[in-house]
């Protein structure tokens, strides 16, 4: 039944589009052409009476997502910090989305933390608002300890968020499958996959446990980051529906005519906003994975403050390597490199044409240059950089999925704070720096020495592992076929011994 129900949400969702006058401004915004207008208006007219009709107070789109549910609601917000992309009307109405969605009440939240740490509100804290932001998943109240006095952060899940979450990520797994089934040029963007990871990443948001660990770990990194604060966590006064941390007064990263009355250089924080991503994610391999205006604050002291640690994304040492040489191949225009790297890690299948890639990156990358960003269509961009991907046979990478989105996020935050900034121009020197560190000679000589140093502790289990190794084989070796094996392993052991006793002498 489960088939069924899905197709009734889907047509519910478009439906909904429509109901609430949002069809028409989100197919204005992609510059939908006429057919596709047609059709789509001729598959969700007969349905109107379907759509939820939402608050009639809020704006359209705004309207459309809130009534749909949750998922959605992420996915506008996503889309709110690309004005480029979708147009200044339709993204100035999903800010909403950001941190201004309707409350639940307040005496819902105090019920639930009262369930979560087994103790009344009234003894934890001895002041307790009425909530000061509300987003898709949890509201925050602003509370003060009854212990010592200190002002807090209290965030709070939505009740009943789990089950609403499940329903809507079912809807979108039955869309995927179908679009996989039945459209074959679209399965190379394995949509089923995406969804999963998606399904993964918002399932962590549903514990904060998870969040305040997440944040403990994220501010322990960025700890000596000159412009950047992470609150602390309160970890006695937190649990899985509710996490509590401290409390820091600042402008909203969204409300720009504020940051600037209050006589900070927005254009110095949109550099340190993209910079700091960039440092985060090549330099300790994790980042903040939802980094919209909502979740950013600037202090009184012009340090940026993030919130909302619930996605966060990691990336492995190797692939950190790959993304920054394809960066820096960009940005040195080196566009050959940046085509071999696709191949060398797998990117691209090996039976294309390397220099065609090549030429068609370079026809990605020469219009960036030497143009401010208020002269770059990113819409034009990505939708040209979706034929040069589906030509050359690449698959979507669900490793990379939260980079590249947050990567999207991270560069509308920057263009809100300067609308002419040059995301090359600020990503040069973190890129240089990580390539100094992490490809140079010292680095070279750092992987030997960790690569010997773990061949040291496996050297006694070598001739124990070769000889599994030989016994699994179906035909039992000779023994002019061991000896040189059993050589080589032991001669690997040594030269690893030797490099490491050499390497630690040097450091």
């Amino acid at each position: 039944m489960r088939g069924p129900i899905n197709i009734v949400r889907l047509l519910r969702t478009g439906a909904t589009f429509e109901r609430t006058g949002a069809m028409t401004l989100i197919l204005d915004a992609f510059h939908a052409p006429p057919l596709l207008r047609s059709v789509v208006r001729g598959l969700v007219l007969p349905f109107r009476w379907m759509g939820y009709p939402g608050d009639p107070t809020m704006p359209p789109a705004t309207r459309a997502l809130t009534a749909l549910g949750p998922a959605y609601i992420k996915f506008g917000q996503v889309l709110s910090t690309r004005p480029d992309v979708v147009g200044e009307e339709l993204a100035r109405q999903l800010r909403v989305l950001q941190d201004r969605l309707p409350p639940f009440p307040t005496a819902a939240a105090k019920a639930a933390i009262a369930t979560e740490l087994e103790r009344p509100v009234e003894a934890i804290f001895s002041e307790f608002s009425d909530p000061v932001a509300a987003a898709s998943i949890a509201q925050v109240h602003r509370a003060r300890l009854r212990t010592t006095g200190e002002e807090v952060a209290v965030k709070v899940l939505r009740p009943g968020i789990e089950r609403a979450f499940r329903r809507d990520i079912d809807a979108f797994r039955f869309a995927a499958r179908t679009l996989d089934l039945l459209v074959p040029a679209a399965r190379r963007l394995r949509p089923r996959d995406v969804i999963a990871h998606f399904e993964g990443v918002v399932r962590g948001e549903l514990d904060l446990r998870l969040e305040s660990s997440a944040a403990s770990e994220f501010a322990d990194n960025t700890a000596h980051d000159e412009g950047f604060r992470v609150p602390a966590i309160r970890w006695a006064y937190s649990g899985r529906r509710v996490m509590t941390l401290d409390w820091v007064e600042g402008i909203g990263a969204a409300d720009v005519d504020a940051i600037r009355a209050q006589g900070h250089d927005t254009a110095a924080l949109a550099r340190r906003v993209l910079q700091l991503f960039l440092r985060h994610a090549l330099r300790d391999g994790y980042f903040h994975g939802d980094m919209h205006q909502g979740n950013l604050k600037v202090d009184i002291d012009g340090n940026l403050v993030a919130y909302d640690f619930g996605i966060m994304g990691r990336i492995d040492e190797y692939t950190r390597r790959v993304y920054a040489e394809i960066l820096i191949g960009f940005i040195r225009r080196d566009y050959r490199r940046v085509a071999e790297v696709h191949f060398e890690a797998g990117y691209v299948p090996a039976d294309r044409d390397i220099d065609q890639f090549a030429q068609a990156l370079r026809a990605v990358g020469e219009p960036i240059f030497g143009m401010d960003a208020s002269h770059i269509s990113m819409g034009r961009l990505l939708a040209y950089l979706f034929e040069v991907t589906e030509r050359f046979g690449m698959q979507t990478r669900t490793e990379l999925i939260l980079l590249q989105r947050t990567m999207v996020v991270v560069e509308g935050v920057a263009r809100t704070l300067d609308p002419r900034m040059n995301i090359w121009d600020g990503a040069r020197p973190v890129v240089e720096g990580y390539i100094r560190d992490s490809l140079g000679p010292v680095a070279f000589g750092r992987d030997l020495a960790r690569t010997a140093w773990i061949l040291a502790r496996f050297s006694p289990r070598l001739p124990e592992l070769a000889r599994a190794s030989l016994i699994r084989t179906a035909t039992p070796p000779t023994p002019w076929r061991i000896g040189p094996l059993l050589a080589l392993l032991y001669m690997a052991a040594g030269a690893a011994l030797v490099v490491l006793g050499g390497m630690l002498g040097s450091f």
